[in-house]
């Protein structure tokens, strides 16, 4: 794992946020559990890309290319994106996954 990776396990959200820098875009690969309303369980996994509002848009650019290609190489079908930390909320995930 390189300097600019970190995982997490068996962590809430706001462990992440907690590291989510607030002028380097992000990308956050998440699974995490999903409760649906027949009392099914499952484990989505979905990208999270992050773009803080004060970032550079030379890096916005840089890292929005790069988007699509990560999502299709990790064969994801969810991918969501964020401009403020605070949107990643449990209440997000769920109503943006279900």
């Amino acid at each position: 794992m390189s300097d600019a990776e970190i995982c997490f396990q068996d962590c809430e959200l706001e462990e992440i946020c907690d590291e989510l820098p607030s002028q380097q875009p992000r990308y956050i690969l998440i699974s995490y559990k999903l409760a649906h309303s027949d009392g099914r369980e499952s484990f989505p996994m979905c990208l999270i890309f992050y773009t803080p509002s004060d970032c550079s848009p030379d890096v916005q650019m840089l890292y929005a290319g790069s988007r699509n290609n990560l999502v299709k190489e990790c064969e994801l079908t969810k991918s969501l994106e964020i401009r403020e930390v605070e949107e990643l909320t449990k209440e997000m995930l769920d109503s943006k996954m279900l």
